[in-house]
């Protein structure tokens, strides 16, 4: 025993989190407080997990060279705001390594009654769509396109199969004794 604490058990709740010199808990408390983010998606067959001792943390991998996060993001959000967002909470936690950030999956839209609906179709009632123009545009003669050659004039058509000689080494003779 030191400092009071059974040696199998952590020092502090966050020293069971460490991967890599990074704290996984930390970092996915970080994550899931982006406003862009719903939350963590740890992959369909848990390949995008930090494995701890008798848990998992979904959707953060820590190796030496990077920290990879699978979220899930909210409908209004950009990926540009996602990585911003990400990018700016866990800069103080991934001790200098390179976050990427990976979209797994995006929320469902909201539904257009509810208050968080967005904001160009709150308040408006649905424009029935205009009417489909069936206008024809003639294609315009492109220089790089050429033309398929056409057989000349003077070519006679194929002759039909019944007109064509016989070959007696490949037919034979039917009427001949």
């Amino acid at each position: 025993m030191t400092d009071g604490l059974p040696r199998s058990a952590p020092a502090t709740a966050g020293d069971a989190a460490m991967v890599d010199g990074v704290n996984v808990d930390a970092v996915a408390a970080a994550v899931r407080a982006c406003l862009g983010v719903a939350d963590l998606a740890g992959g369909r067959y848990g390949d995008a997990t930090s494995y701890l001792p008798g848990r998992r943390v979904p959707g953060i991998v820590v190796d030496r060279h990077a920290v990879r996060v699978h979220v899930r993001s909210r409908w209004d959000a950009t990926a540009a705001d996602l990585l911003g967002q990400i990018s700016a909470a866990l800069a103080p936690l991934v001790l200098g390594r390179p976050i990427d950030v990976v979209v797994a999956d995006i929320d469902d839209p909201p539904p257009l009654t509810s208050p968080h609906a967005p904001a160009m179709a709150r308040g408006r009632e649905l424009a029935t769509p205009a009417p489909i123009s069936r206008a024809r545009v003639a294609p315009t003669a492109d220089p790089r396109r050429t033309a398929a050659p056409t057989p000349p004039a003077s070519t006679p058509p194929n002759p039909p199969a019944s007109s064509l000689p016989h070959d007696a080494t490949s037919r034979p003779n039917v009427g001949s004794s």
